[in-house]
């Protein structure tokens, strides 16, 4: 992917730009000066930053059961930090070129789960790493009728097999997914910032999507 250049202006000013890893996702060495809050530029700051670009994610969310459709499939870099590799996760995906963020989500929901919401409630966009990416993700609300399910709430395996991916689809009710969220039994961010989101707009959003 290329990576836009950055803005110059009198408040950030670049001193040198640098790419150093070619990779589909490149990594640049930024040296600038930033204006501080007292008025004054700082010195040359050494910043890395990794160029994802946009990403989407959508919390499948069944108002007729009251219950969630959730991923979970194995992550490297959460096994790095001392976490159990395999994390829940909402169904997400980086955006295809010119790709919107809802037609990302439904691609990403039919991929990963085999489903694909009919209706759409938009909940933000957020920095996933404000420290190291550029990645911002738009994450919404999907209304889903949610599949069968067997044992332990198991519905079924998906994933692109162009990119080995090897997803196991699980349905929660809406109690227990919301109550692991709070009780901090979701690592992955964007899932649980979704959950917290239900938790607060649920009775709403719910009475909104039986009725229309």
């Amino acid at each position: 992917m290329s990576a836009a250049p950055l803005p110059s202006s009198a408040d950030f000013q670049v001193e040198s730009d640098q790419r150093v890893w070619n990779g589909r996702f490149p990594l640049h060495v930024v040296r600038f000066r930033q204006r501080r809050f007292d008025g004054t530029l700082s010195v040359v700051r050494t910043w890395e930053l990794w160029h994802r670009g946009r990403a989407a994610a959508v919390l499948p969310y069944d108002p007729v059961q009251d219950a969630v459709v959730l991923v979970e499939q194995f992550r490297l870099p959460a096994l790095a930090a001392g976490l159990d590799p395999v994390l829940v996760e909402v169904p997400a995906g980086l955006c295809d070129g010119t790709e919107t963020a809802e037609q990302t989500i439904r691609r990403e929901a039919q991929e990963e789960t085999g489903i694909s919401p009919d209706r759409l409630e938009r909940i933000g966009e957020f920095i996933l790493s404000a420290g190291a990416s550029d990645e911002v993700c738009t994450l919404f609300a999907g209304r889903v009728h949610a599949p069968a399910a067997g044992t332990g709430g198991i519905a079924g395996h998906h994933g692109s097999p162009a990119e080995h991916e090897d997803i196991r689809v699980r349905v929660w009710s809406a109690d227990s997914a919301i109550d692991a969220a709070l009780a901090g039994r979701i690592p992955n961010s964007i899932a649980a910032l979704a959950l917290l989101w239900l938790n607060a707009r649920r009775a709403n959003l719910r009475a909104e999507w039986m009725h229309t």
